[in-house]
């Protein structure tokens, strides 16, 4: 349990950092780059908390078991609203194809992407490697529209590990880069609680519930 609760906090601390560094590119005193960056990490970013949210609803639930799923909770109604997210900013795939356009249309878009990643250059080994596959990725893009989803989920993932390397504590950072940046995972998915042995959930855990 102590592993699925800090699998949580990550996934919500990281969800956190990448919308407010996205926010931060619409400040009135966002640099250009600021402002190309967001026009690629703004679908991104819609994209992933989006399909992440239902999935944190639910883990979330089933950690309170009956307590979570009757209607005196909150969670039933989060859960249940959870899904519309995707739906009305745009369902998963047109909002991946805008992905796509953005990086073959707008250069400076990809060019801000890879300087923020280059900004955070040397403070995580899985991170670096992730900057590496993704700038790879955008390279040799093709026509194919069924990359577009592992295209936006790479984005977000290495922009919030690049967030939390620079602002949350070591110990969040490392844990969230070693669980969703390593090489199988950053263009893939995996269920909560996985976290290895050497993450010390406690931390995070505290953390996580202002202790």
């Amino acid at each position: 349990m102590m592993s699925v609760l800090a699998d949580l906090a990550l996934e919500v601390e990281a969800a956190t950092a990448l919308a407010l560094r996205l926010a931060r590119t619409f400040e009135a005193s966002a640099t250009t780059a600021d402002r190309a960056l967001a026009r690629l990490a703004t679908p991104a970013a819609k994209y992933w908390v989006c399909k992440r949210a239902p999935m944190v609803a639910l883990e979330a639930m089933e950690v309170l078991g009956g307590n979570g799923y009757v209607e005196e909770s909150p969670l039933p109604r989060l859960y249940r609203e959870a899904p519309v997210n995707s739906i009305w900013e745009g369902s998963g795939n047109v909002i991946c194809l805008d992905v796509m356009r953005a990086v073959r249309r707008e250069p400076a878009a990809v060019d801000a992407l890879l300087a923020e990643l280059d900004d955070a250059r040397g403070a995580d080994r899985h991170l670096d490697r992730c900057a590496e596959a993704l700038r790879a990725e955008l390279a040799g893009l093709g026509d194919d529209a069924a990359s577009g989803r592992r295209l936006a989920q790479a984005i977000a993932l290495a922009l919030a590990g690049a967030a939390l390397v620079r602002h949350a504590p070591p110990f969040v950072a490392d844990a969230y880069c070693a669980t969703r940046l390593h090489a199988d995972m950053a263009f893939g998915g995996a269920a909560f609680g996985v976290l290895p042995a050497s993450v010390d959930a406690a931390p995070i855990i505290a953390r996580s519930s202002g202790r």
